[in-house]
């Protein structure tokens, strides 16, 4: 349902937005109710936007507004309301693609950039779970099939060049989204920029060294240039753990607003990143030495588990009669053929996998140094604790982008996490 009562765009505060919804008669029925009982409650905590939930009588619902400007820092950062568009495409397209595992959309008004959305109870983000040693049984199977399903049919294996250049021109509008992620991950951590921070002053060294480090610098803007120039697929485009709502049970994905075509691997490696932040900012939270070596476990068998439950599930689209322009069948006919195509397809997920390492790695060094932190690490009280499972994540992220090559395997990545869990930094 999209709706278009709102003249020009404004800012709804929770009077306002009684009101709004209060004359949108589905929505209305929906919570149940006198309007002046919904209880409306502002619940953002994210950097771009305001989120309401509001209950009613008979049912809740989210509201997401978008602002006209990056709330993490004020109007100094303008930013079009356009992305909350791309965001409710985005979201469209997924839902189609992956039913059941993104919220579902309620109402969608483009001029006030604004979208409800089913209430997600009693999901909460998992990167919170995580900071709580949580183990989500549910989570691999799901995620990977977000993937595997969104990646899969919107690329080329699976669509015609027409469907494919139409997808590409529907997000082509979002590059000031994109211009956020070319900037923060791949460009300010490298340089003095004045918004980047960094546990100081223990990594200050470090943070110096990857600003001097010219080889780390051309490996980075490789991976930059991938970004900008390979519309492989439709990404989510910031799918970390603090756009996954979870319980035990269920997973959902949520806020695609970067949404836009590029390579797969940076969605893929942005989940492996924020679940191996998560594994080394867990002794960061220990209550007593080694009360959370069980989740860790379950992190690093996780963190294998993704790539592989993902790549075999991209396969099995892929060798079920992908009827894309991208490797034609008939050009591979016969037992002969059937061979070789097989073998391109090996080739091709190492060459993705290669991909995912490197974006992965670029996911880990920006949340360490650039703007936007991850609560794993800030949570930790302690800063030199804090700085000490940064320094390890670090360290193992500068190796996945300058040698990637050496990480043949999600083994290679979870085994030299295992090895650099005790590895004790010199600290500035």
């Amino acid at each position: 349902m999209t709706g278009d009562r709102a003249g020009d765009y404004r800012i709804l505060h929770e009077a306002d937005l009684r009101d709004y919804l209060a004359g949108i008669l589905e929505l209305k029925a929906l919570l149940g109710g006198d309007p002046s009982s919904w209880e409306i409650t502002e619940v953002g905590d994210g950097n771009l936007n305001l989120v309401f939930i509001v209950k009613g009588a008979r049912a809740g619902i989210a509201v997401k507004q978008a602002l006209p400007y990056v709330r993490l820092v004020g109007e100094s950062w303008p930013l079009p309301l356009s992305r909350a568009h791309y965001e409710y495409l985005a979201l469209s397209r997924q839902a189609e693609l992956a039913p059941g595992l993104v919220p579902s959309l309620l109402h969608h008004n483009e001029p006030l950039a604004l979208t409800v959305m089913e209430l997600l109870e009693p999901h909460i983000i998992m990167r919170k779970g995580l900071v709580a040693a949580t183990q989500y049984p549910r989570f691999v199977d799901d995620i990977t099939t977000f993937m595997a399903q969104t990646l899969f049919f919107t690329s080329d294996l699976a669509l015609s060049a027409a469907e494919k250049k139409q997808g590409i021109a529907a997000f082509a509008g979002n590059h000031a989204l994109c211009k956020i992620t070319e900037d923060l991950i791949f460009t300010d951590p490298y340089r003095i920029a004045e918004q980047n921070r960094w546990t100081t002053p223990y990594l200050d060294g470090l943070a110096a060294e990857l600003r001097e480090d010219m080889d780390l610098h051309i490996a980075v803007s490789r991976l930059k240039l991938k970004f900008m120039a390979s519309p492989e697929a439709l990404l989510h485009g910031d799918l970390h753990t603090g756009s996954i709502m979870v319980t035990e049970n269920e997973t959902r994905v949520i806020d695609p607003e970067f949404a836009f075509y590029g390579p797969m691997g940076f969605d893929v490696g942005a989940v492996l990143a924020n679940l191996l932040m998560a594994y080394f900012a867990s002794s960061g939270h220990e209550r007593a030495p080694g009360d959370r070596r069980a989740f860790e476990t379950w992190l690093l068998e996780t963190v294998e588990q993704v790539w592989n439950e993902f790549a075999r599930k991209f396969l099995d689209l892929w060798r079920a009669g992908a009827e894309g322009d991208g490797y034609p069948v008939s050009l591979f006919a016969g037992e002969k053929g059937a061979a070789r195509l097989e073998a391109e397809r090996q080739a091709y997920m190492q060459r993705l996998f290669a991909d995912t390492v490197g974006f992965a790695a670029a996911k880990v060094i920006r949340r360490i140094f650039g703007l936007a932190h991850n609560i794993d690490f800030e949570l930790i009280e302690d800063p030199q604790a804090r700085a000490t499972c940064e320094a390890r994540a670090v360290r193992l992220a500068r190796a996945m982008m300058m040698e990637t090559k050496a990480f043949s395997a999600i083994a290679d990545v979870a085994g030299a996490a295992r090895k650099l869990s005790d590895w004790m930094p010199e600290l500035s």
